[in-house]
């Protein structure tokens, strides 16, 4: 069961984030509430050290502190701020958060030189009403960066302490 856990709740949460950043341009806080609760909960149940817990809230804090600098003075939306802080708490104070940091940096700006195409494209006019491009053919919309971190999220958690620790109770 709690492996079962560690398969779902975080997959999930980012690819609803994605999704809901698609759609709607927000990130709801429940999303990082989700993963900030079960992280807390499912992590020292898997036999994690208080240190390692200790680094991992230390990374979720140090990268908050950034984020919200970066929200603060208007480079970042707050969802965005928030899905970075309760995926790095996953992540813990190691290198697969800063491929995660990287990865999504690099998937951010492709996905912003995409619609930046897209929204000078002929496409955007046929698009306008579609509800997943709606906001990609919107030259007055953001850039969805959820769905960046959402994919870069997905793409470096099965390298994570939590993913090798079920990988392994399923293993035997």
């Amino acid at each position: 069961m709690l492996a079962a856990s560690i398969f779902v709740i975080f997959p999930f949460c980012m690819l609803f984030a994605a999704v809901s950043d698609m759609i709607s341009m927000t990130i709801a806080n429940r999303v990082s509430v989700i993963l900030i609760a079960a992280f807390a909960i499912i992590a020292p149940l898997t036999g994690m050290d208080w240190a390692t817990y200790g680094w991992h809230f230390a990374a979720g804090g140090t990268v908050l502190a950034v984020t919200f600098t970066v929200f603060a003075i208007g480079g970042m939306g707050g969802g965005d701020a928030k899905l970075l802080t309760a995926t790095a708490l996953w992540m813990g104070f190691n290198i697969t958060l800063l491929q995660y940091l990287v990865l999504g940096a690099m998937l951010g700006g492709a996905l912003t030189l995409l619609i930046l195409l897209f929204r000078n494209s002929p496409m955007a006019a046929f698009s306008s009403s579609n509800v997943f491009l709606r906001h990609f053919a919107d030259e007055k919309a953001g850039i969805p960066y959820g769905v960046a971190l959402g994919v870069a999220g997905l793409m470096t958690y099965p390298e994570t302490e939590l993913v090798r620790w079920a990988l392994a109770q399923i293993a035997g």
